[in-house]
């Protein structure tokens, strides 16, 4: 259950002055120690998110402890038991140990507690209830160290009742099944997530799209929606797609590459929608206005790999859309076909270098060539424009006046 010295601390934190904390703690009588996700991803050797503290102090013990020594605190959450400490401009959120008294599924009804076996016994997932101190001593009350090093992902106690409490624990266990599971999910688990599946109905669809986009985003995200799919829970958030295959062909290319809106790329790979669906995904999903723009474009405007083939093409491609649609078309074409295209990262990246075209032409420099009919001016800008991108924009300013003379005098 204890592991002394088992854990370098530097894979923890990187902020030193953040371990002034314990002492406080300390000071007024309490235990502060890491819990959660950061110390699961530090015994992985992963870099991992943000700091997450529990201490057997009450909240209101702890604002006391900060206040007396000159720490400013914020009430993030005193409703959760949660205190917000500033700590050198850092925000750090603590949490009181808590008990259960009574669970409603998302809201329970909670009391404080100086015994962190129980509030261990509160969260979702063995590997998500290690606990750790200021020096690296490790306490572990469900062995879930055990289970992180055998890619085992359980729940802690009875599967059925832990995912009850909270109906999106069945999207965070197939996220973190994906992420450290190694062999078939765990059958206790995956049976609890079938048998409640339906639970997932009563999730706003923000708390669904918010665990989807990160399941999207973790290593084995393919096999596990395939996993979902035949057991029947991505029916009850989700259409089911024929495109898995497509989505981890992608996924290969792409999980070591910083690419913006990744999530959102492989949610469009997993479907392939044409513009009825991507409409109806973006509505299902609560997506933001420039999310549901990009991904109902992706659909509206059709691309073959000829388009992308050399920077002219790409660059008129470039120049009805924009330079973030080529690139983003480009990962999707790979894909939609499937097709392992020689040094493709390369390829992405260049065209973010490509100059994006200017027409140079406006209003004003037809009106300057004596041409003052408002339709008049319309009609010539698109003919010089049409003349332009058939020059592939070789075209000059001067070259486009002369012509715009030209067609004055015709007209």
């Amino acid at each position: 259950m204890i592991r002394d010295n088992y854990l370098d601390i530097n894979k923890l934190i990187k902020n030193k002055k953040i371990l002034r904390l314990f002492l406080v703690v300390k000071h007024h009588g309490g235990v502060l120690r890491f819990v959660g996700g950061a110390v699961r991803d530090a015994l992985k050797n992963i870099e991992g998110g943000d700091l997450d503290f529990a201490t057997d102090l009450s909240p209101d013990e702890l604002v006391e402890a900060c206040t007396e020594e000159g720490l400013k605190t914020v009430a993030i959450g005193i409703k959760f038991g949660t205190v917000g400490v500033i700590i050198d401009d850092t925000l750090v959120e603590i949490t009181s140990l808590r008990k259960d008294i009574k669970t409603d599924g998302r809201h329970a009804e909670v009391e404080y507690t100086d015994n962190w076996e129980e509030d261990a016994s509160r969260r979702d997932l063995t590997i998500n209830a290690v606990y750790a101190d200021e020096k690296g001593n490790v306490f572990d009350y469900y062995n879930g160290i055990e289970d992180l090093e055998k890619g085992c992902v359980r729940f802690i106690g009875s599967a059925s009742q832990r995912i009850k409490e909270d109906y999106l624990r069945i999207m965070r266990f197939f996220r973190f099944y994906s992420r450290f599971g190694i062999g078939d999910p765990d059958k206790k688990a995956l049976a609890a997530c079938v048998e409640n599946k339906e639970g997932l109905k009563t999730l706003s669809m923000e708390r669904i799209k918010e665990e989807l986009f990160k399941l999207l985003l973790t290593p084995n995200a393919a096999p596990t929606i395939r996993i979902m799919q035949d057991n029947g829970i991505m029916s009850y958030i989700m259409p089911e797609t024929k495109f898995i295959d497509n989505l981890a062909f992608l996924k290969k290319l792409l999980d070591d590459k910083n690419v913006p809106d990744k999530a959102l790329v492989y949610l469009f790979a997993l479907y392939q929608p044409d513009v009825p669906l991507a409409e109806n995904l973006a509505a299902r999903m609560k997506f933001s206005k420039r999310e549901k723009q990009k991904f109902v474009h992706w659909a509206e405007r059709k691309v073959s790999l000829s388009e992308l083939s050399d920077d002219i093409s790409i660059q008129k491609l470039m120049y009805e859309t924009d330079k973030d649609f080529c690139q983003e078309k480009f990962l999707l074409l790979i894909a939609e076909n499937k097709e392992a295209i020689p040094y493709f990262w390369e390829k992405y990246q260049s065209i973010s270098e490509i100059p994006e075209p200017e027409f140079p032409l406006r209003g004003k420099d037809i009106i300057e060539q004596g041409i003052s009919n408002q339709q008049a001016i319309g009609s010539v800008l698109r003919e010089l424009e049409n003349q332009w991108l058939a020059s592939n924009f070789s075209l000059t300013k001067e070259k486009l006046l002369e012509n715009a003379r030209l067609l004055n005098k015709v007209s």
